[in-house]
């Protein structure tokens, strides 16, 4: 595959598409079929090939229109001529003579262009060898890009222009060609800034993000400001997506087991002990089975919305899902997170579910009285609260039956362990009754804790 072709598959993948090793390998034959020449045919045949969406097909296009285009001139080249034709033009410098000819736009050389004109097709080339030379691809953040541009002026021998113009800074003779050289530099640092602006686009900007996503995820969840909880939302979702695919695929796998020695000998009898038809022995596995307890009160709100989130985007993977949510009184939540958009969904539980004092035992009474059947030997509850409840009983009886009913009971607390046990808390009286406690304070220990529920049916 060449360097070309192999940029903009990385492009694309950057931009979030999922473009696989077997996709490539198909998008170098469709360029060695189609080539570079015809645009509109390249991109349409690459779209056939890495695109498998409509969502895909439109990022596709995106990336396309971004890495094959030329870098625009911004501005127009000053007046000044900065290359020409004419013998006369030269500076006695094969070197620099070549650099101050990539900056003609046409076989003319009148040294300008038309803002937002494309490049002439030569200095196009040397800025994409140069980008090349210099890593420009390697573009991690915004900062980079004035040192990079610099590589890349360097790789294209601008050394030589300055030195020329550095020894002409004091002759008065020298006027006209200082302020052709003078332009020719800036219209060239013009250029490789603009280029390195949009490879930034391509692959920096894509990798800043996933920098301070990384971020964001290890950050507490009580600390989220508005910029975080926007890039946490598409984050989320991906760690969602992740954990979908992640248990669905274990599920396929894990459906054949170890190979039944017996069933098959016995198969084969009637192939002359040959054994045609292999057994094996086949293991049970329960489909997940969730639910979901979610304390609403303010203090463990900003939790729950991410919990809720993860829940949202696992909808498809973990089709028993009960999701309830109290502060008081237990309300079933699962209806609105089905049939409307998440953020409505999730001001619609804020706003019928969220006020009143906390009640940990009102809402496992609400539970028995209403929703007991749901739990069983095949259900995991998860539980994400506090478990600080005003003073008001905790009903450890209800919880310890809870926990003997179900398959696994999962706390997640966000609070430190340190506070457990403090003033209105009933963390350590619910803990012994507990499969698994766990301070649950970032997004990371959500999906960690999701990861862990799931893997106990895998």
């Amino acid at each position: 595959m060449d360097q070309t072709l192999a940029a903009y598959v990385r492009a694309l993948r950057a931009a979030g598409a999922d473009a696989s090793t077997a996709e490539a390998i198909d998008a170098a034959r469709v360029v060695g079929l189609v080539g570079y020449g015809d645009r509109r045919l390249l991109k349409d045949s690459l779209g056939l090939v890495l695109a498998k969406s409509e969502s895909e097909k439109a990022l596709h296009d995106q990336v396309f229109e971004l890495y094959f285009k030329a870098p625009a001139v911004s501005d127009p080249t000053p007046e000044v001529e900065v290359g020409g034709d004419r013998q006369a033009d030269g500076t006695g410098d094969a070197t620099l003579d070549a650099l101050l000819s990539l900056l003609r736009t046409d076989p003319g050389g009148d040294g300008g262009a038309a803002p937002g004109s494309a490049l002439n097709p030569a200095l196009n080339i040397a800025l994409r060898q140069a980008a090349r030379a210099a890593a420009v691809d390697d573009i991690r953040f915004a900062w980079q890009a004035p040192f990079l541009a610099r590589r890349m002026l360097e790789q294209m021998g601008i050394a030589t222009l300055e030195s020329r113009l550095l020894a002409n800074l004091d002759n008065p003779a020298a006027v006209a060609e200082r302020h052709r050289l003078s332009a020719a530099r800036d219209a060239l640092q013009r250029h490789a800034r603009t280029f390195v602006d949009q490879r930034y686009e391509l692959f920096g900007r894509p990798a800043t993000d996933a920098f301070m996503a990384e971020v964001a995820v290890q950050r507490p969840l009580s600390r989220m400001g508005p910029p975080d909880l926007a890039r946490m939302t598409a984050v989320v979702a991906r760690m969602a997506r992740r954990l979908a695919i992640k248990h669905s695929h274990r599920r396929r796998v894990l459906l054949r087991g170890q190979l039944d020695l017996r069933r098959t000998l016995r198969a084969s009898a009637g192939h002359d002990g040959v054994p045609f038809k292999l057994s094996f022995k086949q293991r049970h596995r329960d489909k997940p089975r969730l639910v979901v307890v979610c304390d609403v009160s303010t203090s463990v709100a900003p939790h729950v919305r991410f919990l809720l989130l993860f829940l949202y985007a696992l909808q498809g993977t973990v089709t028993d899902l009960h999701t309830f949510a109290f502060s008081n009184r237990l309300k079933d939540v699962q209806p609105p997170l089905a049939r409307l958009p998440f953020d409505d969904a999730m001001d619609l539980i804020l706003r019928e579910v969220g006020g009143g004092g906390t009640d940990y035992g009102q809402a496992w009474q609400d539970l028995h009285d209403r929703h007991w059947p749901l739990v069983d030997r095949r259900t995991t509850v998860l539980v994400l609260g506090d478990g600080r409840s005003n003073g008001a009983d905790p009903r450890l009886d209800l919880f310890a039956e809870l926990a003997l009913r179900a398959k696994r009971l999962v706390w997640l607390c966000p609070e430190p362990p340190g506070r457990w046990g403090s003033g209105d808390s009933g963390m350590l009286q619910y803990r012994p009754h507990c499969s698994h406690v766990s301070h649950c304070a970032t997004a990371a220990d959500l999906e960690r804790a999701i990861d862990e529920a799931l893997e106990a049916y895998d």
